[in-house]
């Protein structure tokens, strides 16, 4: 049942981009910041109502339980709708598909797809995903309710909308649907094309970790590869300091207490770190905080470059009687923590669990404990620099991360290995089959690996661009873009032309 669209007059809301809870739930506050940022310097919100055409927000009634027809509880679920540029009933529909976050207007009309609407006379649609954001079911966010998120529930969500929106647009039955997405949902869109052929026309997956992974150890190897990286302002010494500055943060660790009252302090650690459940909390935070700046290098309103990290690592002393490695992390650590508002790099993990383990909706969060219950039960991604020649520290470990899940949701360690295989199994992998999909990633995006960064073969298409971050191609275009970033662009732009006119031609032909 659709509830039909009103007018948009609330706040912005925000798409969370990837990373695991606890130590990394930096990442996630880092893509909720730079969401932010994007979506409040685009919209041109400070302008006269009248003279911009707002999106329009509405309500879809979704069951709770799509897979069992005799259960009739349901949900409101959120989306968005841009028809500035819909010239027909019989123009296709650019679905952008929500993530592990809140879904805002910037999702209808900014960088993909509203961008290449115009050109095709689009309808533009944003669906937020189920769980975050708004589309919260009433009942809360225990275990009993969270059986009903997964990435499967998401795509039956899809379906419902594409039926539901469709009879509420009055969209012609011949109109060609194609999913659009990042990070995650840029997982679903394709997930959604290789599930629902009938339903969805194409999809544009940007940076997709379509592999579910339990030790993500290769996040780091591709953070390590880009601090040494000089295009963006990386180097060999740079990614000696950074290792340098992780191994002064451990000797001091193991210095005693008076020696981790001062990190504690200098560093932005709430709580004591006498325990080694504490300490890994913060190690853990300190390399979300660097791979951060290489997951979202170059992006407007992120608050570190790689090239920003790396001249602060090795940076004078002036001020600082320490070496200078370490010195620059704690400036990096004051400048990230100040752009994003927090008092603290991080907390106890005692607290961290509190905080997963409350129940009652938050809509001002950004779901984390939703997020956590995802990676424990479908994906995994839990980042490690375990393996020789990492050049962080070797904690957070991989069993710690686990413990997480059943210390919050009662899950073992071998159930998320099992849960992960059945991911893989079920979608495919990086080997999915899926056609007309185009796989979009940035080779300094540590998500990168778990994507399709090559053609499969004639069915599948892949973008590789050099020096981009996470979801970059995604993002509104800017003078300073790359040329290899603007190329890329295009070649969306010329890829959805070799699936869209022979769509066009043969609703003419059939006297659409």
């Amino acid at each position: 049942m659709a509830i039909g669209p009103v007018p948009w007059l609330g706040p912005l809301l925000l798409v969370s981009l990837l990373g695991s809870s606890a130590p990394a739930s930096l990442l996630r506050r880092l893509g909720e910041h730079i969401q932010r940022f994007q979506e409040s310097s685009g919209l041109g919100l400070s302008l006269d109502p009248g003279s911009v055409a707002l999106p329009k927000q509405g309500w879809l009634e979704q069951p709770l339980d799509p897979f069992n027809a005799s259960d009739r509880r349901s949900f409101l679920q959120r989306y968005w709708v841009n028809d500035q540029h819909w010239t027909s009933q019989d123009g296709p529909v650019f679905l952008h598909l929500g993530g592990e976050g809140s879904l805002g207007p910037g999702s209808v009309m900014r960088g993909h797809p509203a961008t290449l609407a115009p050109v095709w006379g689009a309808l533009v649609i944003g669906l937020e995903h189920r769980f975050y954001g708004l589309s919260i079911p009433a009942e809360g966010l225990d275990v009993a309710q969270l059986r009903f998120l997964s990435s499967r529930h998401a795509l039956a969500d899809v379906v419902s909308a594409r039926l539901a929106l469709s009879r509420l647009f009055n969209v012609s039955f011949s109109s060609p649907w194609l999913c659009f997405g990042g990070s995650y949902a840029g997982s679903l869109a394709a997930w959604a094309r290789l599930k629902f052929p009938h339903l969805i026309f194409a999809s544009v997956a940007s940076s997709a970790p379509v592999r579910a992974i339990l030790d993500f150890s290769e996040y780091n190897d591709v953070v390590s590869r880009s601090l040494m990286n000089t295009a963006i302002g990386g180097s060999l010494e740079c990614r000696a300091a950074a290792s340098a500055a992780f191994a002064e943060v451990e000797r001091r660790l193991r210095a005693g207490r008076s020696a981790q009252a001062a990190l504690r302090a200098e560093l932005g650690a709430c709580g004591s770190l006498g325990r080694a459940a504490d300490q890994a909390e913060l190690l853990g935070a300190l390399q979300a905080l660097v791979g951060g700046a290489v997951q979202y290098d170059g992006q407007a309103g992120a608050p570190l470059s790689v090239r920003q990290l790396c001249g602060l690592l090795l940076g004078d002393r002036d001020h600082c009687s320490s070496p200078a490695p370490y010195c620059g992390l704690r400036r990096a650590v004051q400048v990230v923590t100040h752009s994003l508002g927090q008092k603290c790099l991080s907390f106890s993990r005692a607290e961290t669990v509190a905080q997963l383990k409350v129940t009652e909706t938050q809509v001002a969060g950004v779901g984390d404990r939703q997020w956590l219950y995802q990676t424990c039960t479908e994906f995994g991604y839990y980042v490690t620099c375990e393996v020789p020649g990492c050049p962080f520290s070797q904690l957070p470990a991989l069993p710690s991360q686990l413990e997480l899940c059943e210390q919050v949701f009662g899950f073992s360690a071998s159930s998320i290995a099992q849960a992960v295989s059945q991911t893989n199994s079920y979608y495919g992998g990086q080997t999915p089959g899926a056609t007309q999909v185009l796989f979009v990633n940035g080779d300094i995006d540590p998500w990168h690996v778990l994507s399709i960064t090559q053609p499969l073969g004639p069915p599948e298409s892949a973008l590789l661009i050099p020096n981009a971050s996470h979801c970059l191609d995604m993002a509104p275009e800017r003078p300073s873009d790359s040329p290899s970033l603007r190329l890329a662009r295009q070649n969306i732009f010329q890829q959805l032309q070799t699936w869209l006119d022979p769509a066009k031609k043969s609703q003419v032909r059939g006297g659409v």
